[in-house]
């Protein structure tokens, strides 16, 4: 929602675009670390607890947030934003994992994402609007406003789906051991990887948009708030497509298959770069195709890799999470530090993210292919 702000945000804060990108940094930073955070409270004490007490937090720092004085308290308020609101990308999945057979869980994730994607279509042209109506600091009025209205919701309408269990430690070196063992699991550190990082593509885009966008091609706040709400409706439209597709084919196959697609796309976006022949619709067109990409990638590679856990399911989650943000934040300081003044930073970050994820992938299944005819020749 603040996206369209940042030019606004730059200029009120006697700052550049640059500097106000690392206030999405430190919020990925936020995320990834707040996630391990909630993995084993959420497994100890159920989830609606502490989604309860993030989702305060995240309130509060919104607040922070509207009245930041600089972009240095800003770039940490953010901070504080993500350590709330975190909780409820890992109760969210673990709500699903407690409720739904893994066999469903791929069906179950594209479905949140077309109930998620109603945000990034509606939020940056509403942001755009906020900030040329109003000011970007109403932005995050709006936000602690979300925030109440979340907290409401949580406590009067959302069910428990996993009661507490005492036996759950939190001690350190017991939390350690935990993630350690789901670590262990080769198909989850291989989707989790390869998901996490074809995902870090998007936040790439996230990140370096506004300046691609309004800067470099000198689209309006408004305008660009429309175009960043089409791209997210081809993220959701992949989603729904693979609902459809895993009816035919599993899900490490639609993964596969869809990393191929991002991977051509993302390096057709850098290699027209280089070369200077994109105009902003040419742009356009490659991002909407690598956010259809995305659209596949994501929930599948959640659901593989959430497969093998039941009563770890909010552990696994949140290193899921951890994993996810930790990518998104090196795409976005990657777009941020080589920042050049071009659309080059961010178009081969993306291609980058998209040739790794396609990379893990095909290594895994190359040594589960020689796994099959070692097992088969005995």
């Amino acid at each position: 929602m603040y996206l369209p702000g940042f030019p606004a945000i730059a200029k009120d804060l006697q700052t550049d675009i640059a500097h106000v990108g690392f206030s999405l940094t430190s919020y990925f930073v936020g995320i990834s670390v707040g996630q391990l955070i909630y993995g084993p409270v959420i497994d100890r004490y159920g989830r609606r607890t502490p989604l309860l007490i993030g989702l305060f937090l995240y309130l509060l720092a919104a607040i922070g947030c509207a009245f930041a004085p600089d972009v240095f308290w800003l770039i940490g308020l953010r901070l504080l934003l993500a350590l709330g609101g975190c909780v409820g990308m890992v109760a969210g999945r673990a709500i699903v994992r407690d409720l739904f057979p893994a066999s469903e869980t791929a069906k179950v994730f594209s479905t949140l994402i077309l109930v998620m994607g109603v945000a990034p279509i509606v939020a940056p042209t509403l942001g755009g609007f906020v900030t040329a109506s109003f000011g970007w600091r109403h932005i995050f009025t709006a936000l602690t406003l979300i925030a109440a209205a979340l907290l409401f919701m949580v406590y009067r309408l959302l069910p428990e789906s996993k009661q507490p269990d005492a036996s759950v430690s939190l001690q350190p070196k017991k939390v350690l051991k935990d993630y350690l063992m789901v670590l262990k699991d080769p198909e989850f550190i291989t989707y989790s990887i390869a998901g996490s990082v074809a995902f870090a593509g998007m936040f790439a885009y996230i990140s370096g948009s506004p300046f691609v966008f309004m800067e470099y091609f000198g689209l309006s706040e408004t305008y660009y708030g429309w175009l960043f709400g089409l791209n997210a409706f081809g993220f959701i439209l992949g989603s729904q497509i693979n609902r459809l597709l895993l009816k035919r084919k599993t899900a490490e196959q639609i993964t596969r298959r869809a990393s191929v697609f991002q991977g051509v796309l993302g390096l057709l976006l850098a290699v027209g770069t280089v070369w200077g022949v994109l105009d902003v619709t040419g742009t356009l067109v490659l991002i909407f195709g690598f956010l259809f990409c995305s659209g596949f990638v994501a929930p599948n590679a959640t659901a593989v890799a959430l497969s093998p856990f039941t009563r770890y399911a909010g552990s696994a989650s949140a290193l899921l999470g951890s994993i996810q943000m930790v990518a998104g934040a090196l795409a976005s300081v990657s777009v941020s530090f080589f920042h050049n003044g071009t659309p080059l930073p961010m178009a081969l970050t993306m291609a980058g993210c998209a040739s790794f994820a396609l990379g893990v992938l095909l290594i895994y299944r190359h040594k589960a292919k020689r796994a099959e005819m070692a097992a088969a020749s005995h």
